[in-house]
Order: structure tokens, then C-alpha cells, then sequence
């Protein structure tokens, strides 16, 4: 019963943080996260499409030339697979702030700009991020063995949904944990109360990881040579990735307020003790 309550919660959250950020014009923050990750996508699909050539004459040189391979294949999967995390933890000064700032427009509650703090939100969001990212390749590994065994082709096992609600909770995780600091928890701490309250996790990451989850070709935004030849296919592609690119920009912002919001209507920050805040950024 819990579970499903936290759930509505999260959800409604994210109807009263499409109010707030329109009625604070939080959406002008949307900028950054549009930046980031344009540049994300287009250098892992720079990465992923080059072809190295093998020009190795011995075993030394096919050696080095399939290291560097493998690493080109990590690095693309990496800024492709797990671009939603990326830019939770590149971003973790930012989304403190806003988080801070929504929480001050609830409640009261104010915070000094403490540059300290600042690098401690940075190690802590970076810190949160390969966390979560270890686990779900941990679940990954483990759900696609048992699918390969169990039926044969993972794509065929039903158990591979299991994966979409494990990536919400650690997406939803990610940005609850800046509230959680601020609450002077630490990581720990943080864990079990996201734990506790995994309904809001879920709803928090689903909307964020289905807005950002998308197929975006964004070649299409600057290659313009399809114009002459068929200019209402080209415009009716351009505008379509350019709405599921603003879509993606616009999901962590959305998100990190409605996680605020939650956590806001779950705890009640006004009214919580003081000394479970940081001393030297509360005012």
C-alpha cells in the first residue's frame, strides 16, 4: 500500500513541477542539459561509427590495434548507454541548485553558496553515479544470463522488462539523493531511505528515462543537403528530432523538481529539524 502511495506521489509531483518551473521560468535552465547532451550523443556516434584501420604487421601491433578498439567500443557505449547518467553527474552543481532553489520557493528553507560545498556536491553526484551505474550493469549481467539460458535468445525472455523498472529506480535514486544531502545523510543512508520509499524512485526515473529515452538523430538538425530534393520529408524529420531533443533536455530539469517536490510533500521539509541540515550553508 505504501509502495503504490509513493508512487501517486511522485507522479503527482510531476504535475505541480510543470507549474512551478513555468511559474518560476525554471525552463531557461533547460540550456544546459540541452548542451551537454548534444555534445554526448554526437561524439559516442562519432566514436561508434569511425573505423579504425588495421594496418598492424605483427602480433605486438594487432594487439595494440585491438585495445584500441575495445576502447573506442567502451567509450561509445558508455556516452550512448549511459548518457542519462552522465548528465546527472556533469550536472550535479546544477541540478543542487535548482533543487535548492525549489526547495526555498516551499519552503522557506535557504542556502548560502559555499564553494566547498560545491565540490562536495560534485564528488557526491559522481560518487551516486558509477554506484548506480555498477549495479544496473550488475542486474544486467545476471538477468541476461538467466534470459540466454532460460529461453535462448534474451530478446525473446520476458524477464528483460525487469530491466526498464531497475534503470527507473536508480534514475529516480539519482535525483532524490540531492535532497537526501542536503539532510546531511550520507550515502548509506541515502540508499535505504530511497529503499524505503521506492515508489517515488520509480515514478521520479520512469518519466525521466522515457523522455530521455529516445531515438534522436541529430545529424538531422544540421545536415540540410535533403532540403532541395524533398524539403517536406526533411522538415517533418527535423522538427520531430528536434521535439525529442527538447523533450530529453527538458526531462532532468523536470525531474530534479518534481524530486524536490516529493520529497517536499513525503518529509516536509520545513518543518524538519535544523541540525539535520549542513550547518554552514543554512542561513
Amino acid at each position: 500500500m505504501r509502495f503504490f502511495k509513493n508512487l501517486l506521489i511522485g507522479y503527482r509531483a510531476y504535475i505541480k513541477a510543470f507549474r512551478l518551473i513555468l511559474d518560476y521560468k525554471l525552463y531557461l535552465y533547460i540550456i544546459f542539459p540541452a548542451i551537454l547532451m548534444l555534445g554526448i550523443y554526437q561524439i559516442g556516434f562519432m566514436i561508434h561509427i569511425h573505423e579504425p584501420k588495421a594496418n598492424a604487421t605483427n602480433m605486438n601491433g594487432i594487439i595494440w590495434f585491438l585495445i584500441k578498439l575495445m576502447t573506442e567500443i567502451l567509450i561509445a557505449t558508455t556516452l550512448m548507454r549511459f548518457a542519462k547518467y552522465l548528465v546527472v553527474i556533469l550536472l550535479a552543481p546544477l541540478f543542487s541548485k535548482i533543487s535548492q532553489k525549489v526547495e526555498f520557493i516551499l519552503t522557506g528553507n535557504r542556502y548560502r553558496f559555499n564553494f566547498k560545498q560545491l565540490v562536495q556536491d560534485i564528488q557526491r553526484g559522481l560518487k551516486i553515479g558509477i554506484r548506480n551505474i555498477m549495479w544496473e550493469v550488475f542486474f544486467f549481467t545476471i538477468i541476461f544470463l538467466v534470459g540466454i539460458l532460460g529461453w535462448g535468445d534474451f530478446n525473446q525472455s520476458p524477464i528483460r522488462h525487469i530491466l526498464f523498472f531497475i534503470s527507473f529506480y536508480y534514475y529516480g535514486f539519482s535525483f532524490m539523493d540531492y535532497i537526501h544531502e542536503r539532510l546531511q545523510m550520507n550515502v548509506q543512508e541515502s540508499t535505504q531511505l530511497a529503499r524505503e520509499n521506492r515508489g517515488i524512485a520509480l515514478s521520479i526515473g520512469s518519466v525521466y528515462s522515457i523522455l530521455i529515452w529516445n531515438f534522436i538523430d541529430l545529424n538531422t538538425l544540421f545536415d540540410w543537403s535533403t532540403f532541395s530534393t524533398d524539403p517536406g520529408h526533411f522538415i517533418l524529420t527535423f522538427l520531430t528530432n528536434l521535439g525529442l531533443w527538447l523533450c530529453a533536455s527538458f526531462a532532468p530539469i523536470w525531474a530534479i523538481v518534481a524530486a524536490t517536490i516529493a520529497m517536499n510533500d513525503l518529509l516536509d521539509l520545513k518543518t524538519t529539524p535544523k541540525d539535520q541540515f549542513s550547518e554552514n550553508v543554512l542561513r
